[in-house]
């Protein structure tokens, strides 16, 4: 039968229950067992699509199209798997489920309710990806914190489905905050051992309880979770502060956690082999050299608004040796003041990353500009290719009011236009061009010595793209596309031969990076990045 792991949160949100989800996965992986990941958000939209990335951080996108929380990022990182959007499960997805079942008369005669209905609802979408993934263990991540209002459906699910599948096919994580004072320097089990008793009051009695912590917890701070936690000492792990993210699952392991669970589900008794996690997460803790980066946006605030780009970044750092310094600057900075772009001559590299709307496009503008004129290694992605494109018609092709229709739709010379199946669309839902996409590559290009290949597929979520009439135009004057869609309408990736690296592309890479195997784009800016730094005259891929 398929086991299933349900990974609950107490104290405070964001306290790490998704790189604990990832870490279970990795560590039962490395012993050969096949995982999926499931997340719960309990908020009431349908999908992350139309949230500000200052709301919920990034959206992730898989290759079907789904716009999903930014936690599936980690599980695809962390496991190198491809998930779908069926395993993000919200709120919104399921009331929206119920409610169109009960106009549709399937539920005909009764009273609907959150106890069976939207239970059973949750219960079904859970059991519908452990059906589809042939696995051995699903792992479920309930978002949020034990305590919130909408979050208590799904809680009940959870404690329904150990019912149903049984003891030794259940298993309870609870992952919660232990601080540490600062005057005293005690660590505080007490919020832990409130969360837990709010998650017995729902139900649920946890195995498992992770006590995530800036430092190792104590033999007395884990005899008392043990003890009003009402497990074993065993069972107490600590998730505690850690150079780099991907020791999580190291750090776990060596405590004993893999072990236990396996024990607790009942599985033969596997040999763990770390050996390539390990070397990876070395080439990220000893590199051999370090280069700064200039990530120029209007999300800058939050750094989860670019967590993909950022690991996509680590990951090439990895592959070069190389530490990846990352500086966030608000684009809107050189649009108050023009002089403040020449900060940008500190940094090895500037990337332009995704975003919405006008705020900002004008300093980013201006940075394109910078990276173009003074030889620095440039990488765009999404927004950023289209902002490269009108920085390039601007000011190399002499069409000076050059924009996006996004930007301003009385442009002149919209070098950048709304795709024609976009025009009429109303609901802004799921209507962008979502997912992965084929494109072909040009030869004797750069993006065909980074890919090695003619035919690759990427993620996409755009609506705006490059107007063909300005094409010849764009051509002309030196800009390659190097990359376009299957029927060649679509531009996809540009770049300029004649500097030493400036490259951006309409995809967005960084969704399928992974720590052993670095997306390509992202792997070029970090070497070119570093041989500039070095002084070598090219790159060398």
């Amino acid at each position: 039968m398929v086991k299933y792991i349900f990974v609950t949160g107490g104290v405070l949100s964001s306290v790490g229950k998704g790189i604990v989800t990832s870490s279970i996965g990795k560590m039962l992986q490395v012993r050969c067992f096949k995982v999926t990941v499931v997340k719960i958000d309990p908020y009431v939209n349908v999908d992350a699509g139309t949230m500000n990335p200052y709301m919920h951080g990034e959206v992730y996108v898989t290759d079907d199209g789904g716009e999903t929380d930014l936690d599936l990022g980690w599980y695809e990182r962390f496991l190198d798997l491809n998930l779908k959007k069926e395993n993000n499960v919200t709120t919104g997805l399921v009331y929206k489920a119920v409610i169109e079942k009960e106009r549709r008369g399937d539920f005909l005669g009764r009273c609907v309710q959150i106890v069976p209905h939207v239970t059973n609802e949750i219960k079904n979408r859970i059991r519908t990806v452990a059906r589809l993934s042939d696995v051995d263990v699903v792992l479920t991540e309930v978002g949020g914190t034990v305590g919130d209002i909408e979050g208590l459906p799904f809680l009940e699910a959870i404690r329904q489905m150990r019912l149903e599948e049984g003891y030794e096919n259940t298993l309870y994580v609870h992952v919660a905050l232990v601080p540490i004072l600062d005057v005293t320097k005690e660590m505080k089990t007490k919020p832990l051992q409130h969360s837990v008793n709010e998650l017995r009051r729902i139900g649920i009695q946890p195995d498992i309880i992770v006590a995530r912590c800036t430092k190792m917890i104590d033999s007395e701070a884990l005899r008392k979770i043990a003890l009003f936690g009402t497990i074993p000492e065993t069972a107490v792990f600590c998730s505690y502060n850690v150079e780099s993210i991907y020791q999580v699952p190291l750090i776990l392991d060596e405590q004993g956690m893999g072990e236990f669970i396996c024990k607790r589900l009942g599985f033969s008794e596997r040999k763990s082999d770390f050996n390539g996690w390990k070397n990876f997460v070395d080439a990220i803790l000893n590199p051999e050299h370090e280069v700064k980066i200039a990530l120029v946006g209007k999300y800058a605030e939050l750094a989860d608004s670019y967590v993909s780009m950022n690991e996509a970044l680590r990951h090439g750092g990895a592959a070069c040796k190389t530490r990846i310094s990352i500086e966030y600057i608000e684009a809107e900075k050189f649009e108050k003041n023009p002089k403040n772009v020449e900060i940008l001559r500190d940094f090895d590299g500037i990337f332009v990353p995704y975003g919405f709307g006008p705020r900002g496009t004008e300093g980013k503008i201006m940075a394109i500009k910078f990276a173009r004129e003074n030889g620095i290694p440039f990488l765009g992605i999404c927004y950023g290719f289209q902002l490269a494109v009108i920085e390039f018609a601007r000011h190399v092709c002499d069409l000076k009011e050059a924009n996006s229709t996004e930007i301003n739709p009385n442009s002149p010379y919209p070098v950048i236009d709304l795709m024609p199946e976009q025009r009429g669309i109303e609901y802004k839902g799921a209507t962008m061009r979502l997912g992965a996409h084929k494109i072909i590559i040009k030869p004797n290009t750069i993006a065909h010595v980074l890919y090695k290949s003619r035919e690759i597929y990427e993620r996409h979520r755009h609506r705006f793209e490059v107007n063909l009439e300005f094409l010849q135009t764009l051509k002309k004057n030196g800009l390659v596309f190097s990359g376009k869609n299957a029927d060649g309408r679509r531009m996809e990736i540009l770049e300029l031969p004649d500097h030493f690296f400036f490259f951006a592309s309409q995809f967005h890479g960084e969704f399928k990076s992974r720590p052993r195997r670095p997306d390509p784009e992202y792997y070029g800016f970090v070497k070119a990045c570093l041989d500039k730094k070095l002084g070598k005259f090219k790159p060398e891929f």
